[in-house]
């Protein structure tokens, strides 16, 4: 990411994240119980939701990357993001629908839950933080062990 920013870069970031929290608000997605009721199939409602929201970013990424050739704000060029198929990838996401499947609510939709005056997701969010620093702590332990050289006197 570019050092020099835009000076709209974060109240715009701000924003977006309020209009998906308020977004997640409105359709339900942010009460865990709807949320259940969909992973259960009870309830397909949620579907149609998920379709709409992938429909409109999906048309925006391809109409704002064919306009331009860098990203406005930032001025770092577009592209893909090449991410392989491993092991972590899969571990990771199990455990992100192990836990969505417990609590009935992904990690946006958490915050967002909270937002709506569901102070019991303060345990979700209190175990997302955990398993995040454990992950963080793992994986930064692991990579220093990949990248440090052995050597012998």
């Amino acid at each position: 990411m570019s050092e020099d920013r835009h000076p709209l870069f974060l109240p715009l970031l701000v924003g977006g994240g309020l209009v998906e929290g308020f977004g997640l608000a409105a359709s339900g997605m942010a009460r865990p119980e709807i949320v259940l009721d969909f992973l259960r199939l009870a309830d397909l409602g949620l579907l149609v939701v998920m379709a709409a929201a992938a429909a409109v970013v999906g048309g925006a990424v391809l109409l704002v990357t064919r306009w331009f050739d860098r990203a406005p704000l930032t001025g770092d060029p577009y592209g893909r993001r090449e991410k392989l198929l491993d092991r972590t990838v899969l571990a990771g996401g199990a455990l992100f629908g192990v836990g969505w499947g417990i609590s009935g609510i992904c990690p946006g939709a958490a915050y967002a839950s909270l937002g709506t005056g569901n102070l019991p997701i303060l345990w979700g969010i209190a175990g997302m933080l955990v398993g995040a620093y454990a992950q963080g702590y793992w994986r930064s332990g692991r990579d220093e062990a990949i990248t440090t050289p052995v050597t012998s006197d």
